[in-house]
């Protein structure tokens, strides 16, 4: 090369190719045998947290128990974390083999909101693990290699303290089964997000994936935005917190759920938006003196009428303290089951 020819330009790509090539990994290369020797005393937790979950909650719960705490040990604590369901899928859970604790009676002085971010957060409370796995309760054909491949990076991989599921999506909006259409408000909202403030987490295949597994002393570090924003919430402050190369993320093959209705998207769009501006606020890259609106408001063809009809939805669920500042408050590690 000439001594005068340009240098090329290096490709902002290369950190989160290297990164996903060195931190991804798929569910099958770990096997369940080989993570119980390697948990090495480590307690491990498995939380669901669930509203109105009968008809997936048994079938998931049942498989990881026959699975993974009565066939290889392990999974130590096996909990549904109930967020005020008016079925049964408190029983359902229960009769299934989990331990069921009700949101409401854990922290019970720190108060109740509803929505995603609450129940996640209470459960760091109300489990003891050293290790804690989430995963979401609305899977259909579930598979225990699920949990087994989200835990096996945090197990196996030195220095690694958190692991994200990723997977395809189909979408089944009953005359067409698109392979890859279920993730709307991730491709349109929260990849968006990330590109222009995060773009270290570019790799993450699912940035809103439900199914993750973390440290307690990771997860215990770091606030916990409230309804939808968790997910992405707790990715970039981890990855704040501890830097890309202690995320690491697990191709988990195929994810099936039942999928939301426009509006019940565009509330978890803004839940991404209001997750995002908070921790720009937190860590000074932005500054604002004006309020965040806390309603949205959508329309509807009115079915009584010619036109259409508004309505007004609040969306501001707020954030929780890292569970440490609240553990440092003398909490019991575990709360009663209901």
């Amino acid at each position: 090369m000439s001594p005068h020819a340009p240098t090329p330009l290096a490709d902002p790509l290369d950190p989160v190719r290297e990164w996903a090539a060195r931190r991804s990994s798929r569910a099958g290369d770990f096997r369940a045998e080989d993570l119980v020797a390697a948990k090495a005393g480590r307690r491990i937790s498995v939380v669901l947290p669930a509203r109105d979950e009968e008809a997936t909650v048994g079938a998931i719960v049942a498989a990881l128990r026959a699975e993974l705490v009565d066939r290889v040990p392990l999974i130590d604590d096996l909990v549904v974390v109930d967020s005020h369901s008016t079925d049964s899928t408190a029983a359902v859970a229960r009769e299934a083999g989990a331990r069921v604790v009700a949101q409401g009676a854990v922290l019970p002085a720190h108060g109740d909101v509803p929505g995603k971010g609450e129940a996640l957060w209470k459960s760091l409370a109300a489990t003891d693990g050293d290790l804690v796995a989430f995963l979401d309760a609305d899977l259909r054909d579930f598979d225990p290699a699920y949990a087994v491949g989200l835990l096996g990076p945090l197990l196996t991989v030195p220095g690694v303290v958190f692991c994200k599921g990723a997977y395809d999506r189909p979408l089944d909006d009953g005359h067409t089964i698109l392979p890859a259409g279920g993730g709307r408000v991730t491709e349109l909202v929260a990849r968006p997000l990330l590109a222009a403030h995060w773009p270290a987490l570019g790799g993450f295949v699912q940035p809103l994936a439900g199914e993750y597994a973390g440290t307690r002393e990771a997860l215990e570090s770091i606030p916990f935005a409230g309804a939808y924003g968790v997910d992405l919430g707790i990715l970039i402050d981890l990855y704040e917190a501890y830097g890309l190369d202690a995320l690491a993320q697990v191709d988990l093959g195929v994810r099936r759920h039942r999928h939301s209705p426009d509006s019940a998207l565009s509330v978890m769009a803004v839940h991404q938006h209001l997750a995002v501006r908070e921790r720009l606020r937190r860590h000074g890259r932005v500054v604002s003196a004006e309020p965040v609106e806390a309603r949205l408001t959508l329309h509807r063809r009115d079915p009584d009428g010619d036109g259409f009809a508004a309505e007004t939805v609040e969306v501001a669920p707020g954030e929780r303290p890292p569970m440490r500042e609240v553990r440092g408050r003398a909490v019991s590690p575990r709360a009663p089951g209901r």
